[in-house]
């Protein structure tokens, strides 16, 4: 959860009021520094490349100045580079407290009568777009690869936990550079999310954390659902990473779905076959190597087999995907989950989370 003082969390449970400001930024150059935001809302899904998307309504003049970006480069919601800093103020008594959310890349902007519509995405998107104009060959280690693979688009921070590996001779990707960096975390057992500094820190895959809140169904508005979808498409119960020894002989380790809460338990009522999800890559150069990952890619995978809670709640602005929260109701009771998606309102409403049941 995003830094609060005790006063704004305890604000934040109630009804509040609440104001969004906007700073527009272009090449360390900041444009515009209060943007009149009307409406809008931010939505993060961890199951997608780029997790974070911002929308935003604006009057077309406001305090004398026109917000129509038109063909302007330089106008603060242009999208050649302009990038948005979002603060979401909770009323303490008379001042705001501002809740930094982070960067968003300006994507799309335009006018429509008396008001201009923009789409703003998270700093992925840099990366995402910059496919491959040749081979990348990555030399050196995991550290300098994925550093070559992002900077300086955004800058790359490594958390503890990570242990760095060569990277073998002769690798190359070809054209998705998003893809290879996919590639390089999988083979690694890392993930990575982009900060609300703007750089992307890398960090051992873990499904674990100390719940940060606790929602209660009925208290405080919120009203917790289950989300009604079941499929055996895409299942599995273990999952294969494979690699390739210094000799050039193929390795594999295999993790298994010994969770008894699981409704994909390897031995369990899903399958009494193995069921498996197989990934390779050459980064993967020995059998302890490959384990680690193919524990690791079952935790990720899990995030889309498990269970799920649909929670509306009056807005919290500190909460963030990846943070664990204690739910009670729908049939549970102080059950731990992970957010795995939100809808947060940037003007008076309510707030959406979809939550995984860990």
């Amino acid at each position: 959860m995003l830094d609060m003082s005790a006063t704004a969390l305890s604000v934040v449970q109630r009804s509040f009021t609440m104001k969004v400001r906007a700073e527009s930024w272009r090449g360390g150059e900041l444009l515009a520094a209060d943007i009149p935001v009307a409406d809008g809302s931010e939505d993060r899904d961890r199951s997608l490349n780029v997790p974070e998307r911002v929308s935003l309504t604006v009057p077309r003049r406001d305090r004398g100045f026109d917000w129509d970006p038109g063909a302007d480069p330089d106008h603060p919601l242009a999208s050649y580079g302009q990038q948005l800093r979002i603060l979401y103020g909770i009323d303490i008594g008379g001042e705001f407290e501002w809740i930094d959310r982070g960067w968003f890349l300006i994507t799309e902007a335009g006018a429509d009568g008396d008001t201009v519509s923009v789409t703003a995405q998270g700093l992925l998107t840099l990366v995402d777009e910059a496919k491959f104009v040749a081979p990348f060959q990555p030399s050196g280690t995991i550290v300098s690869t994925i550093r070559g693979l992002v900077e300086p688009a955004l800058t790359v921070e490594f958390g503890p936990g990570l242990t760095d590996q060569s990277v073998p001779v002769g690798m190359q990707w070809d054209d998705d550079r998003l893809g290879a960096l996919s590639e390089v975390l999988d083979a690694w057992a890392a993930d990575a999310h982009v900060t609300t500094a703007g750089t992307l820190l890398v960090e051992p895959l873990t499904d674990t954390g100390t719940p940060v809140l606790s929602l209660t169904d009925g208290a405080g508005g919120t009203v917790i659902r289950w989300q009604g979808s079941t499929t055996r498409d895409g299942a599995f119960n273990c999952v294969i990473a494979q690699g390739e020894d210094a000799n050039g002989n193929q390795i594999q380790g295999v993790a298994y779905d010994a969770d008894p809460r699981s409704p994909f338990m390897y031995g369990g009522p899903f399958n009494p076959f193995p069921v498996p999800y197989t990934f390779s890559s050459p980064l993967m150069t020995t059998v302890a190597q490959c384990r680690k990952a193919a524990a690791s890619k079952l935790l990720q995978l899990r995030r889309a087999a498990s269970r799920k809670l649909t929670v509306s709640l009056v807005p919290h602005p500190g909460l963030m995907t990846g943070d664990v929260i204690a739910a009670t109701g729908a049939g549970l009771t102080n059950a731990r989950c992970m957010i795995e998606g939100l809808s947060l309102p940037y003007s008076p409403g309510e707030m959406s989370l979809t939550v995984r049941v860990l």
